[in-house]
């Protein structure tokens, strides 16, 4: 199950569906340490320390979860490693800067909020569309589509080792040899009659 390749479709619901399981994690980390009025009211340092951790540790299980689903989609369509590993390496930077941002944001303060989250946001998300948007390699989808719509019956598969090994077909065939044409005697033909014979 988690080693199998995906295809795009496959990838874009799996992501859509850790984006939102990983928000609701991260509300109920806040819920269940200090709650939302005590974030509100509380002063950034200590007194958040136990939220952050929570959050930065569920963080990190969503981004081992991304980098799984990453790597299988970026096997399935051969691509470039350098694009997997910036975007698993950046999750991860990720989590760690918005367990700090909790730690350290002053609500009310816009500034207080660092500007280069949002630009790693947006790095994440451009190598997130590379990744969905690769070419896949031939013969991936079929299988993306018989594993993730689950077809009642098994599909045929095309034998081309017997299609190779067929006899050739009449057109391949050589052509009959043509038989020539009687010799003529010499002279004037004769003139070819009903119920005549020649003397």
């Amino acid at each position: 199950m988690f080693t199998s390749n995906i295809g795009r479709l496959r990838f874009f619901l799996y992501s859509l569906g850790l984006t939102t399981a990983e928000v609701v994690a991260i509300v109920i980390c806040i819920a269940a340490t200090i709650g939302f009025e005590g974030l509100l009211d509380s002063t950034p340092g200590a007194s958040r320390q136990g939220m952050a951790g929570a959050v930065l540790i569920v963080s990190l299980i969503f981004v081992a979860l991304r980098a799984n689903i990453a790597w299988r989609r970026s096997r399935d369509a051969n691509g470039k490693g350098w694009i997997l590993w910036s975007y698993i390496a950046f999750c991860g930077i990720y989590g760690f800067l918005q367990a700090g941002t909790l730690l350290v944001i002053k609500f009310g303060d816009p500034d207080s909020v660092p500007s280069g989250l949002n630009l790693l946001g947006l790095a994440i998300f451009g190598l997130w569309c590379t990744i969905l948007w690769a070419k896949p390699v031939a013969g991936s989808n079929i299988d993306e589509l018989t594993d993730f719509f689950d077809f009642d019956e098994p599909l045929p598969t095309p034998d081309r080792a017997g299609r190779a090994a067929a006899p050739a077909t009449p057109r391949a065939a050589a052509p009959a040899e043509r038989v020539p044409p009687a010799p003529q005697p010499f002279g004037r033909p004769r003139p070819a009659g009903f119920g005549k014979r020649g003397i």
